[in-house]
């Protein structure tokens, strides 16, 4: 099984921004414990803080990954092409975010992206990431079993 996880914009400061809402762990430490932790499973990863290059990243993995789990960052509030993307490859993806959105500003309570996404989960710090993929894990092995 091979999953990829994109991080939009600012999330490349884990650890460092704002840590009482994202936490003081960097992104490399929880993505070495993400492998650890699925060995069966190849897990790429992909940041970006530019639009474009997310939606290119969707189009290159979006019809060869098992996966893609995606936090899109403030991105998730204004962006229809990253829907587009999402909605025009055959790659399921989960939509995640660190912080419980829906606890926050007013605008971060809408996603533009949910409706190209299988499922969101939110909150959990960076174990949303590790629920996103269970997720695609457990989707995969039901489909394999119909």
């Amino acid at each position: 099984m091979r999953i990829q996880i994109i991080n939009g914009p600012n999330l490349n400061l884990l650890g460092v921004r704002e840590p009482e809402i994202y936490g003081k762990k960097a992104w490399a430490d929880y993505l070495k414990d993400l492998r650890t932790r699925f060995p069966q499973v190849r897990i790429d990863y992909y940041q970006s803080n530019l639009e474009g290059e997310i939606i290119n990243k969707i189009q290159e993995v979006g019809f060869d990954r098992d996966g893609i789990v995606l936090n899109a960052g403030a991105y998730t509030h204004t962006s229809v092409a990253i829907l587009d993307a999402l909605k025009s490859v055959s790659t399921p993806a989960v939509e995640v975010h660190i912080s419980n959105v829906h606890q926050r500003e007013e605008f971060r309570r809408k996603s533009l992206i949910s409706p190209g996404c299988l499922g969101v989960i939110c909150g959990f710090g960076l174990d949303s990431y590790r629920l996103a993929i269970e997720a695609l894990i457990d989707k995969a092995s039901c489909e394999s079993e119909e």
